[in-house]
């Protein structure tokens, strides 16, 4: 394993988070992203040759070092790992509208709901988990919302291309026929 290589690994090791390409750039100013992409290769194969419990994954724009799916639960059932976020399901509602429909205003995300939303609002901008990523066009020029990248994170999404289609939610979420 090269030297850069080696720096990723104790670079993706260190970050609490995802990495992207521009994020290791300042490791190593003389190293290109192609550069990073080969020692992001090599530490990959690196994890798969070897059978290490633990894999290199894309994940929210970025990239990270996470337990092999394999030795999850394990883990979890020690209580090794950090414990996930817990979110009502007032704020799982409105993620899942921000999510398919971003970027959208608070008005747009109550008429879906039918109730007030602004407290889920603020709860998930405090959390990371959204953010204002501008103003509509619309009378009093109101906030739009979008997920961020440590959504992605916790969903353990590469991009917001990974959500299920809205067609395979219509299937997953209807009730088991009697013959089922």
């Amino acid at each position: 394993m090269d030297q850069r290589t080696k720096l990723l690994e104790a670079a993706l090791f260190a970050a609490p988070r995802p990495l992207a390409l521009d994020d290791l750039g300042v490791l190593d100013p003389g190293a290109t992203d192609d550069d990073w992409r080969r020692a992001l290769e090599e530490l990959r194969h690196h994890y798969e040759a070897d059978g290490h419990g633990v894999e290199l994954v894309a994940i929210a724009d970025g990239y990270q070092v996470l337990t092999r799916p394999a030795f999850a639960e394990a883990i979890e059932r020690a209580a090794f790992a950090a414990r996930p976020l817990k979110l009502s399901t007032a704020a799982l509602e409105v993620l899942a509208i921000i999510a398919y429909r971003q970027p959208v205003g608070r008005a747009e995300i109550e008429e879906i709901r039918g109730v007030s939303s602004g407290g889920v609002l603020r709860l998930l901008q405090e959390r990371g988990l959204l953010d204002v990523v501008g103003r509509a066009e619309g009378l009093g020029r109101p906030l739009l919302y979008a997920t961020t990248s440590l959504f992605l994170e916790h969903l353990g999404l590469g991009n917001l291309s990974d959500l299920p289609r809205t067609e395979e939610l219509a299937v997953a979420l209807r009730p088991p026929r009697a013959d089922e």
